[in-house]
């Protein structure tokens, strides 16, 4: 945890919870938790007591690892204890994180929903305190994301960093500063032969997810003359075989190559190279938005081809990268990326 968030909330969290409870802040007492496996903090505030679990960032990376922790413990737990998330500012993501998962919460900007046998509270609307200036560095930018991809196509098989720089083609110094960011948020961990893995493939992926937005990358979209579906996949992975060496196809055809779920009506590859004239003559292809049915993506990072293998003769990415795609994909694509996890990205949680 930040050092300096510990501070605030030691000296903020007992006297804004006691302004919620609307108590004396003399009845509300705050105490380090137990090391090790134990709560970063219990605070005991007159008949409730909260098993205080404390995050930097309100993030979907950082809540997960904090409700991975509060699952661990749920069975040591008394049951009038509530176990209570602390964040600065708890976004609009963690909100429905928290919300789905029946977690309390309190944030130190004074927002709070905190529902527990005898206790509702909930406090909306007040504003960021902890606004910075800029854009918070992603963890999951294009090209930090090939480590990422790199433990997902792997997720039994532990790894030391010189593999991990060499396997997602990045320089050592490079891939150090990054797996120091993913160990600082708790989704990768490291053995006692300083060995790398995911703690749970399932959250990796997860936290990844969130972060995702597949519009970042460049998307033709335009229309081909062939039936939809398996015709139009097959025809267009054929020409791309000639005029596009290095190409690979993901989206809604990809999960179908996979999986042979649901018919569907848009092909989608990507591109090694910017497409010029000449592929698009090839292709028949004719630039038209609204009847789409073949998406030509050229990607913002090379990585996306890293674990890219050929199922029925055509290239598709790795699956891990169909999942992702699918999230921002028309149609059924929300059943095909469910089925895709089902069959291929259903990791044991101590895997």
């Amino acid at each position: 945890m930040d050092s300096s968030f510990e501070k605030q909330v030691v000296s903020e969290a007992p006297a804004l919870l006691a302004r919620l409870l609307e108590m004396p802040e003399d009845l509300v007492e705050l105490r380090p938790g137990a090391k090790g496996s134990g709560p970063d903090f219990v605070i005991s505030a007159g008949e409730h007591t909260f098993h205080v679990e404390s995050k930097s960032s309100s993030a979907r990376a950082p809540l997960i690892l904090a409700l991975s922790k509060l699952r661990e413990r749920r069975g040591d737990r008394k049951k009038d204890v509530i176990p209570l998330l602390v964040v600065p500012y708890m976004g609009e993501t963690g909100r429905r994180l928290c919300e789905e998962h029946e977690l309390a919460w309190l944030d130190l900007s004074g927002n709070a929903h905190i529902k527990a046998p005898g206790l509702l509270i909930i406090v909306e609307g007040k504003p960021n305190r902890f606004k910075s200036a800029g854009r918070p560095a992603n963890i999951f930018a294009p090209k930090s994301s090939r480590i990422v991809r790199q433990f997902l196509i792997q997720p039994d098989r532990a790894l030391n960093q010189r593999e991990l720089s060499q396997a997602a083609d990045l320089g050592e110094g490079y891939t150090s500063r990054i797996i120091r960011r993913f160990e600082e948020t708790g989704l990768i961990v490291r053995d006692d032969k300083g060995l790398l893995k995911p703690k749970d493939p399932a959250q990796l992926l997860d936290a990844w997810y969130e972060a995702y937005d597949f519009v970042r990358h460049r998307i033709i979209k335009g229309h081909v003359a062939a039936r939809p579906g398996e015709e139009l996949l097959q025809k267009t992975a054929g020409l791309l075989e000639k005029h596009a060496p290095g190409h690979a196809a993901t989206g809604l055809g990809a999960a179908w190559l996979y999986s042979h779920f649901a018919n569907f009506r848009l092909a989608t590859f990507y591109l090694p190279n910017a497409p010029q004239n000449e592929l698009f003559n090839a292709l028949g292809l004719r630039e038209d938005e609204k009847g789409a049915n073949t998406w030509l993506v050229v990607p913002n990072d090379e990585g996306v081809f890293h674990g890219s293998e050929v199922r029925e003769g055509i290239r598709c990415v790795h699956a891990v990268q169909v999942y992702l795609d699918l999230k921002d994909h028309p149609e059924r694509s929300t059943e095909a990326a469910s089925r895709l996890r089902q069959d291929y990205l259903k990791w044991r949680q101590d895997a």
